[in-house]
């Protein structure tokens, strides 16, 4: 039986409804607002500089993934360790190891959990780091070999040339994050689906209070499910530059939603807000499943914005799942 109590120490205001560019009905203004936030907040902005430097410093010319080889696989996959490393694990240590802003925004002061046999190596860190390296790159990096390989030998579909398309591409690319967010709340709502739930999602979902490494903590089978938005890439006209934006953004981005605080702050200054909205899931489960910036969780009733009365709607979905042994 899962465990649902109110020993959260931070508590964010309620999640603001309409904080989409999806608000119906449809306000100019709500929509321009979403954008500019969308495009210009510090996440954002480093996950764009992140990508660009890894597609043009650290992946391997497409003439030489024409044909498969251990090689470049490999670089490939050493080099998404070095980005977890350099991402998740710099979040880790200044939240959990140095305790650079203490508890301040913390949503359980509690921490993550130690000497506990539920997980692997007795250490919740332990098995989020061993999931997250070994299945999640794994993954992660043949998925994009594969696209890679693809994109090479002309197999995409609509393949698209900076030359001939450049302002289509730039757009797409800010994008990316976006279309993955749709991808996300479908992906993750199959996941969640009894068979998939018993099988493989339970796994991620015995992180009920989260770190940075939890996020990629899945099991191999939800892993595959997970990094597959980047076959959206297959079937539209785009270039391997979005493909690689799509999965740097998936195997990264997890580190925000999961990091336990409601946002990073230096000498008293805000500067990376957090998602409390995924912490909702991983605490009460039957809500929340994608991203507020999408409508889908509003329109299928499964949105928490923090009240009681949402607080109750998910309690009483979480019963039925008890009962029926998920």
């Amino acid at each position: 039986m899962y465990n649902i109590d109110d020993t959260v120490d931070w508590r964010p205001e309620n999640i603001q409804k309409d904080q989409s560019l999806y608000n119906w009905p449809f306000k100019p203004m709500k929509g321009l607002m979403w954008l500019k936030d969308y495009l210009f907040r510090p996440i954002q902005i480093f996950h764009t500089v992140l990508v660009l430097l890894v597609w043009f410093f650290l992946t391997p010319d497409l003439l030489e993934m024409k044909i498969f080889s251990w090689d470049w696989i490999l670089a490939l996959y050493l080099r998404n360790v070095a980005l977890l490393f350099l991402v998740t694990g710099t979040f880790h240590f200044w939240l959990y190891i140095k305790k650079g802003q203490g508890e301040k925004f913390q949503y359980d002061k509690k921490g993550l959990r130690k000497k506990d046999s539920r997980f692997w190596f007795n250490d919740q860190t332990r098995e989020n780091m061993f999931f997250g390296l070994v299945s999640g790159c794994t993954v992660w990096t043949l998925y994009e070999a594969f696209t890679y390989w693809m994109f090479a030998n002309g197999y995409i579909l609509f393949p698209v040339e900076w030359l001939e398309s450049p302002i289509y591409i730039s757009i797409l690319f800010l994008m990316v994050p976006h279309i993955h967010t749709h991808h996300f709340y479908f992906s993750h709502r199959l996941a969640h689906w009894k068979p998939l739930y018993k099988s493989a999602h339970y796994l991620h979902h015995k992180n009920t209070n989260t770190g940075p490494w939890s996020g990629l903590s899945m099991h191999p089978i939800e892993h595959l499910i997970y990094f597959s938005s980047v076959l959206v890439y297959w079937i539209i006209p785009s270039h391997p530059i979005h493909a690689c934006c799509n999965l740097i953004f998936v195997g990264v981005a997890p580190t925000w939603g999961h990091s336990g605080f409601e946002k990073i702050v230096l000498k008293k200054r805000e500067v990376i807000k957090m998602e409390y909205f995924h912490y909702l899931h991983h605490r009460y489960i039957e809500c929340n499943y994608g991203n507020p910036s999408v409508p889908w969780d509003r329109l299928f009733g499964s949105f928490f914005d923090g009240s009681k009365e949402s607080k109750n709607r998910c309690m009483r979905g979480l019963k039925n799942r008890t009962v029926e042994g998920h």
